[in-house]
């Protein structure tokens, strides 16, 4: 156990620079897109409980939290597949290493340029359905 935590420790530890937080980030986003899977099989299951039973556990996702959750769900399929090719380029071309911090930047500035987008329409199409 003591030697389970020590590595824990070192997994989350601090190193510095983009290079570590991408890491956390993509096995954290891997996570939130696993529950959600998951919590859409548990939610789809529910049609076998009737519409009833469906259509109540549908009214909660419009919620504004479930609704904002969206928009973290979208950036982390996102990010998990930007940053799961540039380790599939990193894995393919071993002296794509040479150039790791500009790939893991690169990863990052498209990831921005293409969340401010959904951002936009996502905003967009909740705006419509909730006009004050």
């Amino acid at each position: 156990m003591k030697r389970l935590l020590e590595e824990t420790s070192d997994i989350v530890r601090y190193r510095g620079g983009f290079g570590h937080w991408t890491f956390l980030l993509h096995r954290l986003t891997g996570l939130g897109v696993l529950v959600f899977l998951l919590a859409h099989i548990v939610d789809t299951a529910l049609l076998g409980w009737g519409p009833d039973v469906f259509n109540r556990v549908m009214a909660v996702y419009r919620h504004p939290f479930f609704r904002l959750s969206e928009v973290f769900l979208v950036a982390s399929v996102l990010f998990h597949t930007l940053n799961g090719v540039r380790l599939i380029v990193v894995d393919f071309w071993p002296r794509a290493t040479r150039h790791h911090r500009a790939l893991v930047r690169g990863t990052w500035v498209l990831f921005v340029l293409l969340m401010i987008p959904v951002v936009i329409i996502m905003a967009h199409h909740y705006l419509e359905a909730n006009p004050r």
